[in-house]
């Protein structure tokens, strides 16, 4: 074989190969794997309103139930009904705005004894899962942590929504030794008891339709 006919058939081969690859390029650009489906957008964070909101807690003392709530606190909430694995909430309340009604009785509630606000000033909830529940009803798994301790908490939660404005309810009971509130002789719970009720209403606005 001359050069000359060595070089026509080259250049014939890669007339072919280039005519080959243009041909299946189209085919190899639809069968070329999908690029993963960008993450859902965040749900948009809600906004607290806080004179149409309360925290508020019950308990025995003497076997006579006690009333109270927080006059402040804050809340997070980044939530869409339709999504609530998607969702993140996070609490954060003020100990020393915990109020029985009597000034006495709240002056006590802020000692080291108590919820120690000094050292501790903030309780704070930041949920870890929310699952629906079917109904506008939701259940949020997450930490509570109350002077420095962790627990684990399940909260159910109920929503409901009437001119622009969610409202999410719902109670659930926490053990005040697990958090150290009411050390030393108020370990006793034949005086105080372990058990107490916390409930809960956020108003919230800017929260997507259930």
């Amino acid at each position: 074989m001359t050069a000359r006919m060595a070089t026509h058939l080259s250049i014939t081969a890669l007339s072919v190969l280039s005519t080959a690859f243009i041909l299946a390029a189209p085919a190899m650009a639809q069968t070329k794997p999908a690029t993963p489906a960008a993450a859902a957008a965040a749900p948009a964070t809600a906004k607290l309103v806080p004179a149409q909101s309360d925290i508020a807690f019950t308990f025995r003392q003497m076997g006579v139930p006690v009333d109270g709530h927080f006059k402040k606190f804050d809340a997070q909430v980044a939530f869409d009904p339709k999504n609530p694995a998607a969702g993140k909430v996070s609490l954060s309340i003020e100990l020393g705005s915990a109020t029985l009604g009597d000034a006495a009785t709240d002056a006590e509630l802020v000692k080291p004894e108590w919820f120690n606000v000094k050292k501790i000033p903030t309780a704070t909830f930041q949920s870890t899962a929310i699952k629906a529940l079917g109904g506008g009803k939701f259940e949020a798994t997450g930490k509570l942590t109350i002077k420095g301790q962790v627990k684990d908490v399940v909260v159910p939660v109920a929503l409901a929504q009437a001119g622009g404005t969610t409202t999410a309810t719902g109670a659930f009971a926490i053990k005040r030794l697990d958090f150290n509130i009411g050390e030393g002789e108020w370990k006793d719970t034949s005086m105080v008891a372990n058990d107490v009720q916390v409930k809960f209403k956020l108003a919230l606005t800017g929260m997507a339709p259930l």
